[in-house]
């Protein structure tokens, strides 16, 4: 799934970064971007899964809650301190014409690092209670509904949280954290502040204590495919509501802050992890390398690089002026370069010290 949202996220992009004239006009760029709404919800919903399956390790082997806390807080906010190097890297790049306050913008690995320091805290309260109420409360059921909890709160209160509760005493660069208002005055759908993104996460959450769970655990298939009708469900419920559901907020904004708009994304996050579950045991996951496979496991290291290749100062296509033929070749560009960098990460994994010890032989013998 995460190599899924690699190549979604580089097709966005890549389009959007290069495409000019009539070509940002066109159904195939609508599209285009449209799949793009995907990514960020993919890359959040995956690293609440992975938070549950940590935690749930972890809560095994009887460690207490608030050493799970400190855990997985403390690896929420290496991710939170990688996306302010990244921001720090890319106004360096960009020294000269990048404005300073993109020093302070909230992109999506710093949302990442946020939702897992607040995943840690919020699991970390949920385990102490239930270790304080004894063995009748079951921790992963607890800590799964309480996640579902989070993330619906997260998602009904964002509406109002970037219209008529904006917390507007905080500075801009906290305030930016709760609605992406930036310096710019009034949210932007472009950022990714903690409401509603960190919803997301919390979904994730949700989902990998219910797969961890001892049902789950026994009826895997089963499991993923409920996981893929209720997909299917969520997401006609969520259409049904917003087509004839009361109206219960002054200002609605389907397409950014719309409770229905989370509810019909997380319907399709799990019909791709019942597909993604169904592709890796039945299908071409199985007949051996897997593209996709392979990028999800250094999706960090692609995001980080695609970027200047991209956007950046060393945009491999001129920015906003090439038809759609073009920026496809530079798409397949981007694709294969950034496999190559993941087969050479992958393949050099714990090897530097012996690259280090090859490279420092015909200096001694010298």
């Amino acid at each position: 799934m995460r190599g899924l949202a690699c190549i979604l996220m580089f097709q966005t992009h890549c389009y959007d970064a290069w495409l000019g004239g009539d070509s940002r006009k066109t159904t195939f760029f609508m599209w285009s971007q449209l799949g793009g709404t995907l990514p960020a919800p993919l890359f959040l919903f995956l690293a609440g899964i992975s938070f549950a399956l940590v935690t749930d390790k972890l809560h095994r082997k009887g460690f207490p809650a608030a050493q799970i806390a400190r855990t997985t807080i403390r690896r929420g906010a290496e991710i939170f301190a990688l996306g302010l190097l990244f921001r720090l890297q890319e106004y360096l790049i960009a020294w000269g014409w990048a404005p300073w306050s993109d020093l302070f913008r909230v992109d999506i690995l710093n949302t990442i690092g946020v939702s897992m320091m607040l995943m840690g805290a919020v699991c970390g309260l949920v385990l102490s209670l239930v270790s304080s109420l004894g063995q009748r409360f079951r921790a992963r059921s607890s800590l799964g509904v309480t996640a579902l909890g989070v993330a619906l709160g997260v998602s009904l209160l964002t509406p109002v949280l970037w219209t008529t509760w904006r917390p507007g005493w905080l500075p801009w660069p906290l305030e930016s954290y709760i609605n992406g208002v930036h310096n710019l005055g009034q949210p932007q759908p472009w950022l990714f502040p903690i409401f509603p993104w960190a919803a997301f996460a919390f979904a994730g959450l949700a989902v990998g204590f219910f797969l961890l769970s001892d049902w789950g655990r026994e009826r895997e298939a089963v499991t993923f495919v409920l996981a893929g009708v209720g997909g299917i469900g969520l997401t006609y419920v969520a259409h049904w509501l917003d087509l004839r559901g009361p109206q219960i907020y002054p200002v609605y904004d389907f397409w950014h802050t719309s409770p229905n708009f989370f509810l019909i994304r997380v319907g399709l996050l799990l019909m791709i992890l019942s597909a993604a579950y169904a592709w890796c045991r039945w299908g071409a996951g199985q007949w051996g390398f897997s593209p996709l496979v392979q990028m999800g496991q250094t999706s960090l290291l692609v995001y980080w690089v695609h970027i200047e290749f991209v956007y950046g100062r060393f945009s491999i296509l001129p920015k906003r002026v090439v038809d759609i033929r073009t920026a496809s070749l530079g798409l397949l560009t981007i694709f294969l370069s950034m496999l190559l960098l993941s087969l050479l990460r992958t393949n050099l994994k714990g090897r530097g010290e012996g690259v280090w010890r090859w490279f420092r032989e015909p200096l001694r013998a010298n």
